[in-house]
């Protein structure tokens, strides 16, 4: 039951519940609905919410657009929830939302946010760096020739994909530029497969020694392999990124995608709903604290972040378990 496109309808059970004295109630505002990842994200809100006795849903606008997603926050607040999460598509953009929802005494919580000021948490299940290194070492040890690659992310404001492609271009720049050079910016892409898809067609008629790209953002190595798929070019032109193993699993397994990282979105999810709740009835994170979901965690204080690292591999060892598992 996908109740997470509707905004204004989600507010109003989450006001429902909150009026039949749930403990808690809580809404997080993800980038955009209808997609793999966070239909996995969702699938862990609803779990752990269930498990802790709270009231948590998601609400996922019906595009990417960072006005879809204040409007969605500014409900939560007209409607006095306890906990606002969020994974944003614009950081900036967000600012001024965060600090109403935070000065009506309102706990806020963000993903892929480590840059958001007005927020109490962000918590990251992998480093922007070590994210973004580790595709980017994958590609170079794939890439046989030397050649250029192309950089997808969601959009040129999305924080934490951005922050992935400077690490990653860095890596390369460093320690493998004699094979890899980049070929034009970064597109903002990654979080359409259609998009994705003819942005690589594009790029790859237009450059013969393509070798590979780094897609930040689910939908981007889906889109980019099904180009390289069309081209028949599997195996030769890598793509790489995360995706949702279910949906990319018959792409990898043909070595259209080449594999990538990820950590779990519907553990995300339930560590949203699990410091949401520690919030809401005032309990500290502590630096040494064991959080479900995160593990021992060492808060940084000062930038809200919690950083852990939980990443998995995907690869054709472990797609068919990651994807059996709902991912």
């Amino acid at each position: 039951m996908k109740k997470f496109l509707n905004a204004t309808a989600m507010v109003a059970l989450l006001t429902g519940a909150s009026a039949a004295g749930a403990e808690t109630t809580m809404g997080v505002v993800v980038k955009i609905g209808g997609i793999p990842w966070f239909n996995a994200m969702e699938e862990g809100i609803s779990q752990r919410a269930e498990e802790l006795g709270v009231t948590a849903e998601m609400i996922g606008p019906t595009s990417a657009d960072p006005a879809l997603q204040v409007r969605a926050i500014e409900d939560l607040i007209a409607k006095g929830v306890d906990v606002i999460g969020v994974v944003p598509n614009d950081e900036a953009a967000l600012e001024p939302v965060l600090k109403k929802a935070m000065d009506a005494g309102i706990k806020v919580i963000s993903h892929e946010g480590p840059g958001l000021e007005n927020v109490d948490w962000n918590f990251e299940l992998a480093s922007a760096e070590g994210f973004g290194e580790a595709h980017a070492k994958l590609l170079c040890e794939m890439t046989t020739e030397p050649g250029t690659y192309a950089v997808f992310v969601g959009s040129l404001t999305v924080p934490l994909h951005n922050a992935w492609a400077d690490a990653g271009i860095a890596w390369i720049e460093e320690n493998c530029a004699e094979k890899l050079q980049p070929v034009g910016d970064r597109y903002g892409v990654a979080e359409n497969v259609d998009d994705s898809r003819s942005t690589a067609l594009d790029l790859l008629a237009a450059n013969d020694d393509l070798r590979g790209f780094l897609a930040f953002g689910s939908q981007g190595p889906i889109g980019a392999g099904r180009a390289v798929e069309e081209r028949r070019l599997g195996g030769q032109v890598h793509v790489m990124g995360p995706f949702s193993p279910g949906q990319g699993q018959k792409l990898l397994e043909s070595d259209v995608i080449s594999g990538g990282f990820m950590w779990n979105p519907a553990e995300a999810g339930r560590v949203f709903v699990t410091l949401g709740d520690m919030l809401a009835k005032g309990e500290e994170i502590a630096d040494g604290a064991e959080i479900e979901g995160l593990g021992v965690v060492h808060p940084d204080v000062e930038s809200h972040n919690i950083i852990t690292d939980n990443l998995l591999e995907i690869n054709k060892e472990t797609v068919g378990e990651l994807a059996a598992k709902g991912l």
